[in-house]
């Protein structure tokens, strides 16, 4: 610890002050002490407090026992020395939200009273010059020792109260990603804890490291994160808000990450869930594995891929007719009909899809009408067609990784 660094590479100080000293000073440690509250008191307004009377209990009890203690430091330099009052003083401070410098500023403060009432009175005790010297090394010595213990406590204090809320944060987003949903009132009582303010709408984003590993990302505060979870994912809070998806994806620069559609806090589980997949269905490289994927950008195929042993038992039915045919027949007969659908079943929009001349197509759709014959009269038909020729073209041709 730095209190005990501290007294290891000060002891020679305490040694040097005559022990008989302190037997002289002790009878005026009320009147120093006295002093040193009042000067505290009118120059550190964080320390003004007449009408709390338990605040000025303790103020009083923290100058007594730091006199008394360097007292029993001259007396007995070599012996175990705990400064726990000043630990507790500097969890006090971070409990109170103040930093330690009006902490620091009423010990300076009290270590030049004490040093100018001793000097005022030296004479009268029979300090010699040399005595006085040490004293006044080790008057500021102590003080160091001092504000270490101090600085120990607040940092211990500070640490506990940023490990408490990052639980109570951790227990937030449990709380919002529980099926079935925890109650609203449950959640709202943990957000107001955490200072978390309740979203209008929420999206879960699923992540995965890179190959080379990923950086800790550096998010807004109001993102609750789950890193340290088996599958690592945040929750974004109004994820349509300016800038909101631009600024999460250079943070996230490294991960693979898909980001769900905004959903109603309740649904916070739901959008994770469907990032999950979309985050799946991107390591299969059935949608694009560049930068932060969004549902919303690919909900047409999250559904079609929500069930695939469904939409394979509706392809073997509805592209049974392309089926006796060579692969590649398959292949530009499948992207026609596709395009047809797709493009309002005009010749020349589909030409333009495909890149191919109007007469092909025109070719195609011929070979296309004698095999499905009046079955693409049928509107339920061509929907059904349209979503197994979007899973077979999201299968054979995947995006650019």
């Amino acid at each position: 610890m730095a209190f005990e660094r501290a007294l290891k590479g000060h002891d020679e100080f305490w040694g040097a002050v005559p022990a008989g000293v302190a037997r002289l000073l002790r009878p005026r440690v009320g009147d120093v002490a006295d002093r040193v509250i009042a000067e505290i008191q009118r120059r550190v307004p964080e320390y003004a407090r007449p009408e709390d009377e338990l605040y000025i209990k303790v103020l009083r009890l923290s100058v007594n026992q730091a006199l008394q203690g360097f007292l029993e430091r001259i007396e007995n330099p070599r012996a175990p020395w705990d400064p726990e009052i000043f630990r507790t003083i500097g969890r006090g401070e971070a409990a109170e939200g103040r930093d330690l410098e009006p902490f620091q500023t009423a010990m300076r403060l009290g270590a030049r009273v004490a040093w100018r009432r001793l000097t005022e009175q030296s004479e009268q005790l029979g300090l010699d010059p040399r005595t006085l010297y040490d004293l006044g090394e080790a008057i500021f010595v102590y003080l160091d020792q001092l504000a270490d213990a101090a600085a120990e406590g607040f940092a211990e204090a500070r640490a506990h109260a940023a490990g408490e809320m990052e639980r109570r944060r951790r227990r937030l987003l449990d709380l919002l990603l529980t099926r079935p949903a925890a109650s609203p009132e449950a959640v709202a009582d943990l957000a107001r804890a955490v200072g978390w303010r309740l979203p209008r709408t929420v999206a879960g984003v699923a992540l995965e490291e890179g190959d080379g590993g990923s950086p800790l990302p550096v998010l807004p505060p109001d993102v609750l994160t789950g890193l340290d979870r088996n599958v690592p994912c945040l929750v974004v809070p109004d994820p349509g808000g300016p800038g909101q998806v631009q600024a999460l994806e250079k943070a996230l620069r490294g991960w693979r990450a898909a980001i769900g559609p905004a959903v109603p806090l309740a649904a916070a589980a739901n959008s994770l869930g469907w990032a999950r997949e979309a985050l799946d269905l991107g390591t299969r490289g059935v949608l694009p594995r560049r930068g932060l994927l969004r549902c919303a950008d690919h909900m047409a195929t999250l559904v079609v891929f929500k069930d695939e042993e469904l939409v394979a038992a509706l392809a073997e039915v509805r592209l049974a007719p392309l089926a006796h045919l060579r692969q590649t027949q398959q292949d530009r007969l499948a992207e026609t009909l596709l395009a047809w659908l797709r493009h309002g079943r005009g010749v020349a929009e589909v030409a333009a899809a495909l890149h191919v001349h109007p007469q092909t197509v025109r070719y195609r759709l011929r070979q296309i009408e004698q095999l499905y014959g009046d079955a693409l009269a049928d509107p339920d038909v061509r929907f059904e067609l349209e979503i197994v020729l979007r899973a077979r073209q999201a299968r054979r041709d995947p995006p650019g990784v």
